[in-house]
């Protein structure tokens, strides 16, 4: 259950406003859990402090707080699918690193993950390109956007979001020159249902080059495909 209002506590959280610049991910104000009126709060001394606040996760109640409350003075960015939004100071945006990343999914039901990492890595300045439903069951769908992806778009790493078997991460490990990050997804049921079997088998892969976040974990991917993406970036100059 979402935390008790905290109104009449002078320091209720310590935002870390230094994130973006130390670390090169965005801090991301994680909604679900907060009371409203916190979470409204720590997104405006973000807005204040840095031009921009990343909520994810977001519940109906303060979706429509964030509509209302803010309208005046930042712009709404909002990801039906992942429920999270953006805040950006009017007459600002992210610049661009140069960083290119890929993410696919296997089926669309996996979509709502996949928006939650495109999400973090645009924040981070990169340009996503995205590939849905191309997952395992029908593997012919996946070898030309794929091949997109590498020789059109030229990325320098793949999110692949699977849930089920998870079976598609270490498929296109197998194939892909580039890092891959595989995103478990709790879409599954029965034994090993909820992304149990979908992280296992992630786990298990004997495909070089695929690392494994958390089930449900598209914060944690999109940051660590961003931080990738921009290093190679970098490095092109």
């Amino acid at each position: 259950m979402p935390a008790e209002p905290t109104e009449g506590r002078d320091c209720f959280a310590r935002p870390d406003f230094d994130r973006a610049r130390r670390k090169g991910v965005p801090e991301v104000i994680l909604a679900d859990r907060k009371a409203p009126e916190d979470a409204l709060a720590i997104a405006r001394r973000f807005l204040e402090r840095e031009g921009r606040a990343i909520l994810s996760r977001v519940p109906e109640a303060l979706e429509a707080r964030l509509r209302d409350e803010f309208a005046a003075e930042a712009e709404l960015e909002w990801y039906a699918g992942a429920r999270a939004a953006v805040l950006r100071r009017r007459g600002t945006r992210q610049a661009e690193s140069g960083g290119r990343v890929g993410i696919i999914t296997a089926g669309t039901s996996d979509v709502p993950r996949a928006e939650e990492a495109a999400l973090v890595c645009r924040e981070m300045g990169c340009t996503v390109h995205t590939v849905y439903d191309v997952g395992v069951a029908g593997l012919h769908r996946l070898f030309e956007p794929l091949q997109q992806l590498l020789q059109e778009h030229n990325v320098d790493v793949i999110v692949v979001v699977a849930g089920m078997d998870g079976a598609l991460p270490s498929v296109v490990a197998g194939l892909a020159p580039v890092p891959v990050i595989g995103l478990p997804t709790s879409v599954g049921y029965g034994l090993g249902g909820e992304g149990l079997a979908a992280l296992y088998s992630m786990l298990q892969s004997c495909a070089p080059g695929l690392a494994v976040v958390n089930i449900d974990n598209g914060i944690g991917a999109g940051a660590m495909a961003g931080l990738i993406a921009n290093r190679v970036a970098a490095a092109r100059g």
